[in-house]
């Protein structure tokens, strides 16, 4: 049998590591990563190997050469040009492989029993078996569900928390029978897991997933690099030593000296013709590459050093990398996670701060103090994007020169000379904030069109009539007022998918930015008119003459936040008494507790002047919570039933879309009126694409996102909220008070608690292994539900927090009290439990 080694990575997120060397050449005790998994394929008895190659080929190349050296016989296939991806390189070869082969990525750490997944393949009669394994947090990884049988029905890459199904994950190592490449065009860039495998399943083929017993270990980026060595070390994963072990967990290699006086903790490893210098102190977990010197006092604390390095007397090195023929100098400390890139020299007392990463060939002079990465900027995070965008504490996590760098990485995705929107709210610390992305975006060619202040709900509404490529809004935070949120929209005013979200991710880690000559830089413009643009769509889509008979009186409360105050105008323009509440503003957020005192004050204002009804419009135009003419609240799921309602009355056999979370109360009204109703994941993008890209659709999202109208723009709109409902209930003759009489009586309710991210994946796996599959929907997290009536239980991971959210919904008040107990009892119970698993590991 032949393997395919895929070995053409570039290790963006190992670097500075990388920056010299192919991702699979990074040493793991001492040796190539691909050097461990060649070992692996040997142990199985597969000696004929067919390197792909394409970042940096020569490396590989020069070290395994024809691979006699290493007993398998290795050939070499590079992507000259462009990388073909992790099935394309394969399909590239394909006249190599014309019997059953196996594909295994050359940058994980592994023990597999290969033979007996090949066995398992045989059994099966698979096309294609995918080598799985079960990982505490998934999220980084390409989810798997198999059947009884291990046949695979469903995977998905990559997912985001909500859409852990299961804590199976595809490992990159795939046994393959020669002609699925046949489904593989030629000469293109195509996945294995994007573009193949879901194909496969189309087709029906055979496919399967093998649940291997053993250690695996993405190296994918630094703290997982550090892990594997680690484990390594303590023998969880078997790999060969190259070194005598001299005394139980001592490795050393030849022509090494140790002082007598040095003090060597267990396990460690220390390389060839190395020098370990008097009272050295090296303590468990450290690994050593070959020729090192390590200076007399000098404390090393499972530092991972690689070949040629120099430690300076009295250094101190705390589980860091040291890449190779770096010096550090005399009583020099590089901390936790910090990583030195090759060939840089550390002063003497220098101090590299935890998890600062500088890159090859930098010197740091002597008694710096490094807090930042060198040249390449501020301290990395994993992930900019949460939920609903990038945010964090106003001028801690959002500072100006942050948001100079956001703007440039997402200008230096977008063409030079694209034209992007930017707006904020009415607050000076969204003003500096936008301001410093205008700074970055126009220093890498990016045209911006500056609305300044105004509502989100217009900057949506302008983008395609401005022929902008996107847009950024920059406001506080809707549920947290210390925070500031910035949200990125595409040309039409939709926000970004996740793959845009990760371009420019990769864009700001890798400081892969965009300079542009002088007379290059971006221009700043003001358009004209915006407000009168977005007034004219907002009057086409209403029927204006029904509202000016109607001869309502609206209340509208603004919370001190001035929202968009177009709404009041438009409303007297309609012949509409519209009294302003709060509208002066206020640079600190409102508390949740004074903007309930609010909307009771509201409510009173509402039934002393007999108004229709009254609005407290939030969130920079695009949520509201109404009041009926009684002075009673319409929120959540309440809300979210009465403007279905109202549009299914308005708008028969139209169609809704909604978040899985929302109540049945919204099926139960589509159903009197022949309505359709489309669920979607519970966060804001996939609502707005849902509305787009669905047909017939009057309204989107929930009374805790606030609506869509797709006819007007694709985002959330309060404003127009307030105007349709108006519209609707004079066509309708009815008011609030009565809707809400008519509306389905659903129990709805939830429960939050407290759920390690490791845990996540295997409380999704486990709860949809022990329902059955017609008891199950996994639009987002896992929804239990019952096919013969409205009863449903919803478990819900939250993206951004270590949380679980808990839904049941029924007719049957004793029914949603009773589910929501004993589910919070079995997540509590099992997360309990494995915690305790883990705890031992």
């Amino acid at each position: 049998m032949r393997a395919v080694l895929m070995a053409g990575g570039s290790g963006t997120r190992l670097r500075p590591l990388t920056c010299d060397l192919p991702k699979p050449m990074v040493p793991i005790l001492n040796r190539p990563i691909a050097e461990h998994i060649i070992n692996l394929l040997k142990r199985h008895h597969i000696t004929e190997v067919i390197a792909t190659l394409h970042y940096l080929p020569d490396v590989m190349r020069d070290y395994f050469q024809d691979g006699d050296d290493f007993g398998v016989e290795i050939t070499y296939s590079v992507e000259e040009d462009q990388p073909l991806g992790t099935a394309g390189c394969v399909k590239n070869i394909a006249e190599l492989l014309d019997d059953t082969f196996i594909v295994i990525s050359g940058d994980s750490i592994t023990d597999f029993d290969l033979q007996a997944a090949i066995t398992f393949h045989k059994q099966k009669r698979s096309k294609a078996t995918l080598i799985l394994t079960r990982v505490p947090n998934p999220v980084e990884f390409g989810v798997v569900i198999t059947d009884k049988d291990y046949r695979i029905n469903r995977f998905l890459e990559k997912p985001s928390s909500g859409e852990i199904f299961s804590d199976t994950v595809n490992t990159g190592t795939y046994i393959l029978e020669p002609e699925v490449l046949d489904y593989l065009p030629d000469n293109e860039e195509c996945d294995f897991s994007k573009d193949l495998f879901p194909l496969l399943l189309e087709k029906e083929e055979p496919m399967y997933g093998y649940v291997a017993e053993g250690y695996w270990c993405d190296v994918g980026h630094l703290e997982a690099y550090r892990e594997a060595q680690y484990d390594s070390l303590y023998r969880k994963v078997k790999l060969d030593f190259d070194y005598q072990e001299k005394s139980p967990g001592v490795w050393v290699g030849s022509n090494t000296y140790i002082d007598p006086s040095a003090k060597i903790e267990t396990p460690v490893i220390i390389g060839n013709n190395c020098r370990i210098g008097p009272g050295a102190i090296i303590e468990g977990g450290t690994v050593i590459g070959d020729n090192v010197t390590i200076g007399a006092g000098a404390d090393l604390k499972r530092p991972i050093i690689w070949n040629g390095a120099m430690i300076g007397d009295e250094a101190y090195l705390a589980a860091c990398v040291i890449a190779r023929g770096t010096r550090i100098d005399r009583r020099a400390q590089i901390l936790e996670g910090a990583v030195v890139g090759p060939l840089s020299t550390v002063g003497e007392e220098a101090q590299i701060n935890t998890g600062v990463r500088v890159w090859p060939s930098k010197r740091i002079e002597s008694g710096a103090v490094l807090n930042i990465n060198l040249i390449w900027g501020s301290t990395a995070h994993r992930n900019l994007f949460g939920q609903r965008g990038v945010s964090g504490l106003a001028n801690i996590d959002i500072t100006p020169e942050f948001a100079v760098k956001l703007g440039a990485a997402y200008g230096s995705t977008v063409k030079q000379g694209a034209r992007v929107i930017v707006s904020r709210d009415q607050r000076s610390v969204s003003r500096m904030v936008s301001r410093s992305i205008i700074g970055g975006l126009m220093s890498v060619g990016v045209h911006v069109q500056n609305l300044q202040s105004t509502a989100i709900p217009i900057s949506r509404t302008m983008a395609p009539k401005l022929g902008v490529a996107g847009g950024i809004h920059v406001r506080v935070h809707p549920d947290r007022p210390d925070s500031i949120l910035i949200e990125f929209f595409d040309e039409q005013g939709i926000n970004i998918s996740k793959a845009k979200e990760k371009k420019i991710e990769g864009a700001y880690f890798k400081e892969d930015l965009r300079r542009v000559g002088i007379q290059e830089i971006g221009n700043l413009a003001y358009p004209a008119g915006v407000i009168d643009s977005y007034r004219q769509t907002f009057e086409t889509q209403l029927n204006v003459e029904a509202i000016r008979n109607s001869s309502s009186k609206i209340i509208i409360d603004y919370v001190y936040g001035v929202s968009g105050a177009i709404l009041p105008e438009l409303l007297t323009k309609f012949g509409c008494d519209a009294v302003v509440l709060n509208a002066s503003l206020r640079q600190t957020a409102v508390s949740n507790p004074e903007r309930e005192t609010l909307l009771h004050q509201l409510g009173q204002v509402v039934e002393v002047l007999q108004a229709s009804l009254g609005v407290q419009v939030s969130a920079n135009g695009e949520q509201l919570i109404l009041v009926d003419e009684g002075g009673l609240t319409i929120r959540g799921e309440q809300l979210t039933a009465l403007m279905v309602n109202t549009i299914f009355v308005s708008y028969p056999r139209s169609t809704v879309v909604v978040p899985v979370n929302a109540s049945s109360a919204v099926e139960q009204i589509a159903r009197r009126h022949d309505g359709k109703v489309i669920r979607t994941k519970a966060n804001p993008t996939a609502l707005m694409e849902a509305s787009q890209k669905n047909p017939n659709v009057a309204l989107g999202g929930s009374g805790e996102t606030g609506f869509i109208f797709p006819q007007l723009h694709p985002g959330f709109d309060g404003m127009f909220s307030v105007a349709k409902l108006l519209e609707m209930i004079t066509i309708q003759e009815r008011s609030l008070a009565q809707i809400r009489a008519e509306l389905p009586r659903v129990y709805h309710k939830s429960y939050t608690l407290r759920c390690p991210w490791k845990v996540k994946g295997a409380l999704m796996r486990h709860l949809v292994e022990i329902h059955p599959t017609e008891h199950l929907e996994l639009i987002d997290g896992v929804k239990i539900i019952n096919p013969h009536n409205d009863n449903w239980v919803l478990i819900l991971p939250d993206a951004g927090e270590p949380l679980v959210h808990i839904y049941a919904n029924s007719d049957d008040r004793d029914w949603v009290e009773q589910a929501l107990k004993d589910y919070r009892h079995q997540v509590q119970d099992f997360i309990e439990q494995e915690q305790g698993e883990l705890a031992n590991v």
